[in-house]
């Protein structure tokens, strides 16, 4: 039996929409920085409901950390 797990299911506890502060906990940054960079683009969050709650992709996040799809792939699916 392989004992190593497959890039895809490392990750795959990750809920589809992530909350602003379940990202900054899983990059380990503030939730000041994930909001900074969803106004700079790095980051692009999904606005929800009436008062426009972020949410973020997975495959952002799993995109920001190198653990994703290709950027140019990114950008043609978004």
């Amino acid at each position: 039996m392989d004992d190593q797990k497959k890039p895809q299911d490392e990750f795959s506890h990750l809920p589809d929409l992530m909350t602003v502060k379940e990202v900054a906990k899983f990059l380990r940054v503030s939730p000041i920085t994930i909001k900074r960079w969803g106004k700079k683009g790095k980051l692009l969050p999904i606005r929800i409901n009436s008062r426009g709650d972020r949410r973020y992709t997975k495959e952002q996040v799993l995109w920001i950390i190198g653990k994703g799809f290709s950027k140019k792939k990114f950008e043609e699916d978004y």
